[in-house]
């Protein structure tokens, strides 16, 4: 039997890239939110970063999707781009931006479930065990009795747990695509189909945001908002996908209560505490759990 090989320390490096500029998005994309509508800021999300993938995947992958893979991206589109942004930014406009960070460590849970339904990954004991560690690490970090069930507060908390099991069949769906055809274009086409359908419902708002009175920090939250949480991080994410696992990339997500409180700790002069570091350890532990067991496989 042969032993697991190594994870390439890249993927961990571009798993902690994504985490780290996914922690800003919910501070930046509720700052944007007091000036733009959640649709449009969805729409601006795909005009940037969809023709831009479409150029570069056209311009250096020279593999091409055929026949069925086109229903495949479809999908992709539907659930990662679609589905996900919409749910996610909407959602966040009837939340709090706690909420939304606690609410996102669900990914890992649906994506084991979803992994499990499909058939596309073998859930084992140690994977399992490893999940939960992160999970619960997450969750006493971010204090979930900080959870708020205001009425005001539903609609958007169900929006975004709903993102997240979205995001969840996405990372799931897309790991037998690409191991035949290259991340950028896999991420290319499922922009264009998920992008369409953003568009389309996105286009009346679009038309109405005022672009000429917006501050130039709206302006700034926009471009981090296009650039990281966008263009980025859904080409690292894909990319990361093809090299280890769904239950990997989903369980890093579980690290963005580490990089918002190491946020406070700079630049609001918190401190980590008993629960912080207790917190950290168990996601730590987690995912160096499931990387010891799935990869290689």
């Amino acid at each position: 039997m042969n032993s697991p090989r190594p994870l390439d320390i890249r993927v961990h490096l571009a798993l902690l890239f994504v985490q780290i500029s996914f922690g800003g998005f919910s501070v930046f994309g509720k700052y944007v939110l007091g000036y733009v509508h959640p649709l449009s800021v969805a729409a601006m999300r795909v005009v940037f970063a969809g023709p831009l993938l479409m150029l570069l995947a056209l311009r250096f992958d020279a593999v091409r999707p055929k026949g069925r893979d086109f229903l495949t991206l479809a999908g992709l589109g539907f659930f990662g781009v679609f589905l996900n942004q919409i749910l996610f930014i909407t959602g966040l406009n009837y939340t709090t931006a706690t909420n939304a960070s606690i609410l996102m460590p669900s990914i890992p849970v649906f994506t084991v479930a979803v992994a499990m339904v499909m058939g596309i990954e073998r859930i084992t004991w140690r994977r399992s065990v490893g999940i939960g560690l992160a999970v619960a690490g997450a969750l006493i970090m971010l204090r979930v009795t900080r959870f708020s069930l205001a009425e005001d507060t539903v609609l958007g908390n169900i929006m975004i747990l709903v993102n997240c099991l979205s995001y969840s069949v996405f990372l799931v769906y897309a790991r037998p695509i690409l191991l035949r055809i290259p991340p950028l274009t896999v991420i290319a086409w499922t922009f264009v189909f998920g992008g369409s359908g953003i568009l389309i419902v996105s286009a009346p708002e679009l038309l109405r945001t005022p672009f000429a009175s917006l501050p130039a920090l709206a302006w700034t939250g926009i471009a981090y908002v296009v650039i990281f949480p966008t263009l980025i991080n859904y080409l690292l994410n894909t990319w990361a996908i093809k090299r280890s696992s769904s239950t990997l990339v989903a369980t890093y997500t579980t690290l963005q209560p580490v990089v918002a409180t190491t946020l406070a700790v700079i630049f609001l002069g918190e401190e980590f505490a008993m629960r912080e570091i207790l917190g950290f350890l168990l996601i730590v532990a987690g995912l160096l759990w499931i990387t010891r067991e799935s990869v290689g496989r």
